[in-house]
């Protein structure tokens, strides 16, 4: 029952979008930036699209920069693809906006990384490995020790309490609370608590 449910929805839908087309002048115009965005608002890069829509990567590019109309059935893949409503994505229906919000009890912790250092990671799970944000509570005394990241990476520090000294391979610095600091992490880096307990935030950028 609910296979012939789905099948009969694609029917419809599809006869939908073959009569939209008809006003393809219009659509071909907006086509292009909504499917961008609908693909870069999922965190979704050209080449995931590409696997999971059937369409090759430098056509889905080709779309994108409006230098190539995409048949009916292109068109189909892409927002099945995506889990777009075609029709809002076509006629400028504005999908209802959506606050995702991590409660400060649900926010993942680590507590055993360094010396008297807690490290909430506020960044989600698909991110790690690209472009991570933490929140860092060191206690006075404190240290969080690193080791080199993958070649080209860098980490943006901003103290909101306390003050740190930072240890970015041959160079060191004392970072107070207001100040940010950005430095090479493909080397063994340190951030020291000096005087008090800190607390910054810390976002790791990786090449």
């Amino acid at each position: 029952m609910k296979q012939a449910r789905f099948a009969l929805t694609g029917a419809i839908s599809f006869a939908h979008l073959s009569s939209m087309t008809d006003n393809s002048d219009a659509i071909l115009t907006r086509l292009p930036a909504r499917l961008k965005s609908a693909r870069t608002g999922q965190g979704l890069s050209l080449d995931a699209v590409a696997k999971l829509s059937g369409v090759s990567r430098s056509m889905v590019s080709q779309i994108e920069r409006g230098e190539s109309s995409p048949t009916i059935a292109t068109l189909w893949n892409l927002t099945r693809a995506l889990q777009v409503d075609f029709a809002g994505l076509l006629e400028g229906a504005k999908t209802p906006t959506q606050i995702e919000v991590l409660r400060a009890t649900d926010v993942p912790t680590i507590n055993n990384l360094g010396s008297g250092c807690r490290i909430r990671i506020l960044s989600p799970p698909e991110e790690a490995g690209k472009h991570e944000v933490y929140e860092l509570l060191i206690d006075d005394g404190g240290v969080l020790d690193s080791q080199p990241h993958a070649r080209g990476a860098r980490e943006h520090l901003t103290v909101l309490e306390g003050s740190v000294e930072l240890c970015s391979g041959d160079a060191t610095s004392t970072v107070h609370a207001g100040d940010t600091a950005r430095y090479s992490a493909d080397v063994h880096h340190r951030i020291a608590a000096i005087s008090g307990a800190v607390r910054a935030f810390l976002v790791v950028q990786n090449a």
